[in-house]
């Protein structure tokens, strides 16, 4: 089947990854209350979200590699296991050693869903429609971290912690097992290697780094998320210390990415305004001034409104850098360059909660997003110098019409 067409297995597998992301976005702050319940402070809270990252890691290289060559589907059956698994067995685990231990195997889970999915999309996208696909695709992701904290703040009670978080995280075990419902048809064959996606010469990892707009990609991407990630571990720490209500901290998460929601419903319309470039850099300076604003004593209400918007921020990174790298890549290494691209996010995964621990171990819990910001207006920074895609930016700034003309394309341009 040629890129494009019928795209009712986007629909699917926007379903499925609403399911998986919802149990992960549930399962992170009740492992943060569960570990707090078993006597963690913040350095230990820091360091069990970072071990989520750890194994995938070291992962996401080879398992790019065996996507470039093979077929997409069967690395999101075995996430949906071991994000299941996961959730199950923190919530029964004893001991912080043997929490971060499954925490790791959740996040495992999460990047073979991750790296399959992102891939699929990738493989049945046609190039002018990647834009759209990917944010469309990432739907599902703000569906899911809309439901999860929100279910995560109404059975954790404050009174008995152990025993609702551990709740809390069965609960979300098996509402990713629900993912399988919705996972049928999502890959044809046709769409395997072998039709315009031949694993041809295995491209090397310094090559697809040096390609133009990759490590641009890979940077913005490893922000956005470690902002999302601190975030949700370490909300729940702010909400201790302020005296907010764990179910209040589930609805503000649950805020943050409804706005995410919200901006990826009207991206199509945004890219046309403003080309990608100029989004990523404007909404990336943008999160950097609101992560600071967290760390501020502001009322609950001003929370949730510094919240709504540094998600609709949030919301632009992670689609659009998915592009980015997915049309910088070399030919026959699209899977590998998404997947150095969740490296780079699990690397970010892991250094980011570890230095948050440390960060508010030393200067308070609010000082992690101080830290947060200074990434995002790094980032924000990089995304001047590189406007991602070597062979042409689909929006609608100078740099994509430059890059329009320099190729010979005698078209008219959008603006």
């Amino acid at each position: 089947m040629r890129p494009g067409g019928n795209r009712g297995w986007l629909l699917r597998l926007v379903i499925a990854f609403g399911f998986a992301q919802g149990a992960v976005s549930m399962a992170r702050p009740a492992v943060s209350y569960r570990a707090l319940a078993l006597g963690a402070d913040e350095r230990a809270v820091g360091v069990i979200a970072g071990v989520y990252a750890l194994l995938p890691l070291f992962a996401a290289v080879p398992l790019g590699r065996r996507t470039d060559h093979g077929r997409c589907a069967p690395l999101l059956a075995v996430g949906v296991v071991l994000i299941s698994g996961g959730c199950v067995l923190s919530g029964v685990a004893g001991s912080l050693w043997t929490m971060a231990l499954w925490s790791g195997v959740t996040g495992l889970g999460h990047l073979c869903f991750v790296i399959g999915s992102q891939s699929l999309v990738a493989r049945r996208s046609a190039p002018r429609e990647q834009d759209r696909d990917f944010g469309h695709f990432t739907i599902g992701a703000s569906l899911g971290q809309l439901a999860g904290p929100a279910a995560a703040g109404a059975l954790i009670d404050g009174a008995d912690m152990a025993r609702s978080s551990t709740l809390a995280l069965l609960v979300a075990g098996a509402g990713c097992a629900m993912a399988f419902t919705s996972l049928w048809r999502v890959e044809h064959r046709d769409t395997a290697p072998g039709s315009g996606w031949g694993p041809g010469d295995r491209v090397p990892v310094g090559r697809i780094l040096r390609a133009r707009g990759v490590p641009a990609g890979i940077l913005i991407s490893l922000s956005v998320l470690s902002a999302t990630d601190v975030l949700t571990a370490y909300l729940p720490v702010v909400g201790e210390h302020r005296g907010i209500a764990p179910a209040v901290i589930g609805v503000l998460l649950s805020v943050r990415a409804a706005a995410s929601l919200a901006c990826r419903l009207v991206l199509t319309p945004l890219l046309r305004l403003l080309g990608r470039t100029v989004l990523l850099r404007v909404t990336c300076l943008a999160a950097a001034l609101l992560c600071a604003g967290v760390a501020l004593p502001t009322p609950v209400w001003a929370l949730g409104v510094i919240l709504a918007a540094l998600g609709f921020c949030l919301g632009v990174g992670q689609p659009l850098s998915m592009t980015t790298v997915v049309q910088a890549a070399p030919d026959g290494a699209r899977s590998t360059a998404l997947a150095l691209r969740l490296t780079g996010n699990r690397l970010g995964q892991v250094a980011a909660p570890a230095a948050a621990g440390l960060v508010a171990g030393a200067a308070g819990v609010a000082a992690p997003f101080v830290m947060l910001g200074a990434l995002l207006l790094l980032s924000s920074g990089v995304a001047v110098r590189s406007s991602g895609d070597p062979r042409g930016d689909e929006g609608t700034g100078a740099v994509g019409r430059g890059r329009r003309a320099e190729a010979g394309l005698r078209r008219s341009s959008d603006v």
